[in-house]
């Protein structure tokens, strides 16, 4: 996955909310034992429907599993762009599992055994609640840095995943890679294009959400110190360069013309406009 300069979900240090959606794979069913109360409303829905009632809150429009109604559940947001706040249920251990997505960035994630938390979580982002008091209304959501950049407006996502890649690139085994993150982020073009790594080479979209585009050339390291230009799609190699000044001109003499400054949008959904 290129530079990881994110964390995984249970950490707390992620730098970014960018991560490639998995492919789902679904747990083994719900073990009653530690699921009564999803074994006694019926689903993982009506579990957290009725633990919502008592708290005096309503979900509004509700998903789950076609396969098996225990183990996921999606509830629909009433804020224009945010999608369905997703639970899912721990196989070994008791743990609800929720992320939540919007324009293509995950803003929340986090996992509690509590179903009132995970009630109070759904309906702040439901209803359209800043990050910051949807982790007051549920402390176990997590929230990273680049998250709350992204909920700003995507100026300031360009600016704190510009400031993450390059603290993430200090200690770099791979030769050329820190060098090259500094002569791109010097070039004013690039630097108001979202950067994201992948493979370890080094690319720049004109959205701050995932699918990105592959609108701009990119930068594969060679790791002798020199540098391959391709793009923009990965087949087409433009040359290579002996320095990471070289590359970067080379990408920016590739630019659309229309490019930049990035704005919050995916790749699929610049498709569909």
């Amino acid at each position: 996955m290129g530079w990881r300069i994110y964390r995984l979900e249970r950490q707390t240090a992620a730098v970014t909310s960018n991560i490639s959606r998995p492919v789902r794979r679904e747990p083994s069913p719900a073990d009653p034992c530690l699921y009564p109360d999803l074994a006694s409303a019926g689903s993982l829905v009506a579990a957290v429907e009725l633990v919502a009632a008592t708290l005096g809150l309503s979900l509004g429009k509700v998903l789950q599993s076609d396969s098996d109604p225990l183990r996921w559940a999606g509830i629909a947001s009433t804020t224009a762009g945010r999608e369905p706040y997703s639970i899912n249920i721990g196989s070994v251990e008791r743990w609800f599992i929720i992320e939540a997505w919007c324009q293509g960035v995950r803003l929340i994630s986090g996992s509690t055994p509590d179903l009132a938390e995970i009630a109070r979580g759904t309906d702040a982002w439901r209803n359209g609640a800043r990050l910051c008091e949807i982790q007051r209304e549920a402390p176990f959501i997590q929230v990273s840095e680049l998250a709350k950049a992204h909920e700003r407006g995507p100026a300031d996502a360009v600016t704190v995943k510009w400031r993450l890649l390059r603290e993430s690139v200090q200690e770099s085994p791979i030769q050329g890679v820190l060098p090259l993150v500094e002569a791109a982020y010097a070039e004013p073009k690039l630097r108001q294009l979202y950067p994201f790594t992948s493979h370890w080479s080094l690319h720049f979209t004109t959205c701050t959400g995932y699918p990105f585009s592959w609108d701009a050339p990119f930068v594969d390291p060679m790791g002798d110190g020199r540098y391959r230009v391709c793009g923009p799609s990965r087949g087409i190699v433009i040359g290579e360069a002996d320095t990471a000044e070289e590359a970067i001109a080379m990408v920016v003499g590739g630019l659309p013309a229309d490019s930049g400054p990035a704005f919050a949008d995916t790749a699929n959904d610049l498709q569909r406009s």
